[in-house]
């Protein structure tokens, strides 16, 4: 059930992969996921152009939208107790047991915003589409957190082991289980790692005004790139600060 290594070193783009076979779905659904459920709450019968129709198609897309939303700011929020570096690396990072901020509703809430944002943008797939995205997402997301975890367990013992115990997996608490440790969030360098799923969630606002594919995926792609450049940057200065000078080599 563990993610391999090279699952894990590369994650963002089986996620990607996985976002491209949900849409890529259309080639056995021709019908958007959206539309459907519109028109199982206005009933078949409704007009397509009409404005009731299109009402509550966008009212569909603005809960997706939502999704998208609270998943940009779960991210940012579990990623504020969190280095930046940590969050995007290539690596696994196990010296240390972060218990404060979302981490004491659930243990993994930025796995828990990953299939959030699976299910919002999923709203943009065919039928199909959307239980592909989000079914694969929580599937590959479980895989991950297995992995982390065993490794946790086996760094820290059983202050992690007790953890565990308080604080749910994947599903949060209504209450927080732990006392706030006074750790202090960083914000800024948290939303600047999370900037493209909130750039992905002003995508799906931009689909439910305007019901136009060509603009969410425009901003999209726009975020991708955004995204690239910013992990680029972070993986060559982390290179930077480990490299041996020209003395310790010598």
């Amino acid at each position: 059930m563990r993610a391999t290594e090279f699952e894990f070193r590369y994650r963002f783009w089986v996620i990607g992969l996985i976002f491209w076979a949900g849409f890529a779905c259309y080639s056995f659904d021709h019908v958007n996921a959206g539309v459907s459920i519109t028109r199982w709450l206005v009933g078949a019968q409704v007009d397509p152009h009409s404005p009731q129709f299109l009402f509550v198609l966008r009212s569909v897309f603005a809960f997706g939208a939502a999704l998208a939303i609270a998943a940009a700011a779960i991210r940012t929020w579990g990623a504020a107790y969190l280095k930046s570096e940590v969050v995007h690396d290539l690596d696994l990072h196990n010296e240390a047991l972060v218990a404060d901020g979302p981490y004491r509703w659930v243990r993994n809430p930025l796995y828990l915003g990953t299939v959030l944002l699976g299910a919002g943008i999923g709203f943009m797939a065919s039928r199909l589409g959307w239980f592909v995205l989000v079914i694969l997402i929580y599937i590959f997301s479980a895989r991950l957190i297995a992995r982390e975890e065993a490794e946790l367990r086996r760094t820290q013992g059983e202050p992690y082991t007790a953890y565990c115990a308080r604080v749910p997996r994947f599903w949060p608490s209504l209450a927080p289980r732990l006392a706030s440790g006074g750790m202090k969030p960083r914000w800024k360098q948290a939303f600047a790692g999370e900037s493209f799923l909130w750039a992905f969630a002003v995508a799906m606002v931009a689909f439910a005004v305007t019901l136009e594919q060509r603009v969410a995926f425009d901003i999209m792609g726009v975020a991708l790139l955004g995204y690239a450049i910013y992990v680029f940057g972070l993986r060559r200065r982390r290179r930077a600060q480990t490299a041996p000078t020209g003395k310790e080599a010598i």
